[in-house]
């Protein structure tokens, strides 16, 4: 709510105009009100001609000119400050997203978040275009209804004072239920569009797996939830309207009784003064009727801003990165791993007191069986999650005390499925850096990666298209092309997670080259499976059930670890190395 206030109170220039239009529509019903009278009883009671009344008409058209020009301003102020904050939270949403540590980023469904970010701020919209100008007119012109009406009569007055508390009253009740489905509804959207995307993008696996029909029940399941939620908000939302049509035609009903009684049979009130309020009366209502019927959008779209801007109170300090800057040197940096510990929640994996340390240059390979902690260390070194115990070092210094985005200038990270976008192949080699580079040096980068005469075969060579995902090229081509853009980077550390796995000798052989090749100036950490990868390695990590078992050569490790030397029979087919 907090976060809302803000969100309005930054246009309080806008907000101060609006309420000075909202008084001049107020003061133009209520003149309305009397030229409308003066006119009536002028026409019919006191039989005056046209020419008489003219100027009062003039007047009366001026009047509704002022009622029609305040109300349209009004309107179009709260489109304008409804269009900035929805401009300014897209923009903060964005920059959120895009400046999320790697370990934030990596949760949440993609499309809960592209949800938030179109769908969610578009439901903001009613709270800021509608419901503040409604608010302040439905504050203003019944106030001065009101006061008009006790100076002309007190009884009506009276009854309007007693008849009026039960549609805020009965506003409040249903807003707080609107707003609580609305929130619901913002959810159940959510997590719509984030099963919705997740299928698309594995449609190809579903079907592989013949799993289309129960996933498309999943999608069924979530779309009628959000169909529900939404059908109960607009159950609300006629209940609301009808018994405020209730409320407004009793009230209005009584006073119009309340005067017929003292104008017909007790002749205590004028014609002039019955006829003012008969005018005022209904406008009273209406103001609360449509404030009502605001309230309702209002209180929706209020849900709706407090989900989102809720995305801004994600406390990021479980995200242990400090405020100083790493200095890339020439020279990689030396890294230790001390007592490194980490541990998933709902998980009996544990990865336990981990100690190692990798000299600059060195080619490390992290070698065990599935699921003994080779990709989390992995991901500890690149910073994608934060260990829960020891630390990581680089150069004797805490890794935690350095700003994300200057460790992460310093590594380049080749994963098996590197992601690559729509767009040009050059486009997603340049993406290897942040700074501006030539058609020439990304040119070097392909023909250091081994992929340059496979592009230059293309009739656009580096302007050739590929698709989402990296659609035509094979896995060994997205290895080559992710290679490049670590060639462009100019790493000091390269994490590489089983970069050959899938791939066919003669495309290993390739990538086994220019990894040689990043090796000359760069740290090289593999997460390594092939035999041949870890027969080169300076120091070998063997790891078993999230436990370092030894460091080592390939040949010390053979000599004195039979968990080991077991592994690579296994590799060589039985023949001992």
């Amino acid at each position: 709510m907090q976060n809302l206030k803000k969100t309005v109170w930054m246009h309080n220039k806008r907000l101060y105009f609006l309420v000075g239009l909202t008084l001049l529509l107020g003061f133009a019903i209520v003149v309305q009100a009397f030229l409308m009278t003066t006119i009536v009883e002028g026409v019919f009671l006191e039989n005056l001609s046209f020419s008489a009344i003219t100027t009062w008409l003039v007047a009366l058209v001026l009047i509704l000119l002022i009622r029609a020009v305040s109300d349209y301003l009004s309107k179009r102020i709260g489109v304008s400050i409804a269009s900035d904050v929805k401009r300014d939270v897209r923009k903060r949403l964005i920059t959120k997203y895009a400046q999320q540590p790697v370990q934030l980023a990596e949760k949440g469904q993609t499309g809960k978040k592209v949800s938030m970010l179109l769908d969610g701020v578009d439901e903001m919209d009613s709270f800021y275009s509608q419901f503040i100008p409604q608010v302040m007119q439905s504050t203003f012109v019944p106030l001065l209804a009101m006061i008009v009406v006790f100076t002309q009569h007190v009884n009506s007055g009276i009854i309007l004072l007693l008849s009026a508390p039960f549609i805020p009253i009965f506003m409040i009740v249903i807003g707080m239920k609107t707003q609580k489905k609305s929130e619901e509804k913002l959810e159940k959207l959510a997590s719509f569009s984030g099963t919705f995307l997740d299928t698309l993008k594995g449609l190809v696996t579903l079907k592989l797996f013949g799993r289309t029909k129960r996933q498309q029940d999943e999608i069924e399941k979530s779309s009628l939830g959000f169909r529900d939620t939404t059908m109960d908000i607009l159950k609300v939302a006629f209940t609301q309207s009808f018994m405020l049509e209730i409320i407004s035609m009793l009230s209005i009903g009584i006073v119009a009784l309340e005067l017929a009684i003292q104008l017909i049979i007790y002749e205590s009130i004028s014609f002039f003064t019955a006829f003012v309020i008969l005018i005022l009366v209904p406008e009273f209502f209406t103001a609360l009727k449509e404030l009502g019927t605001t309230f309702h959008n209002g209180r929706s779209s209020m849900g709706a801003a407090n989900k989102v801007l809720e995305e801004f109170d994600t406390e990021d300090d479980t995200i242990k990165w400090g405020k100083r800057e790493l200095v890339k040197q020439d020279v990689p940096p030396t890294i230790q791993l001390d007592q490194l510990g980490f541990s998933y929640p709902d998980s009996n994996f544990h990865l336990e007191a981990i100690d190692a340390t990798f000299s600059p240059k060195q080619k490390i390979a992290i070698v065990g069986a599935s699921g003994a902690g080779k990709s989390t260390m992995l991901h500890l070194l690149a910073g994608m999650i934060t260990p829960q115990h020891g630390a990581i070092k680089i150069n004797q210094q805490d890794l935690v005390h350095f700003t994300e985005k200057s460790w992460l200038a310093q590594l380049s990270y080749i994963s098996q499925n590197p992601y690559i976008f729509s767009g040009t192949i050059g486009e997603n080699i340049a993406m290897g850096t942040t700074a501006s580079v030539s058609e020439e040096a990304i040119q070097q980068a392909a023909q250091s990666a081994g992929i340059a005469p496979l592009i230059e075969s293309l009739e656009k060579n580096y302007h050739t298209k590929v698709g989402e995902a990296g659609r035509g090229l094979s896995s060994g081509e997205k290895q080559r092309v992710s290679i490049a853009r670590a060639f462009l980077k100019k790493p000091n550390v390269v994490l590489l997670d089983e970069p050959t796995r899938g791939l066919d000798l003669a495309t290993e052989k390739i990538l086994q080259q220019s990894i040689e090749k990043l090796n000359e100036t760069a740290t090289v950490i593999t997460v390594a499976h092939r035999l041949h990868t870890i027969k080169t390695a300076d120091q070998i990590l063997f790891l078993e059930n999230g436990q370092l078992q030894a460091v080592g050569t390939h040949q010390s490790l053979l000599d004195n670890l039979p968990a080991y030397r077991e592994m690579v029979s296994i590799q060589q087919g039985g023949e001992q190395a």
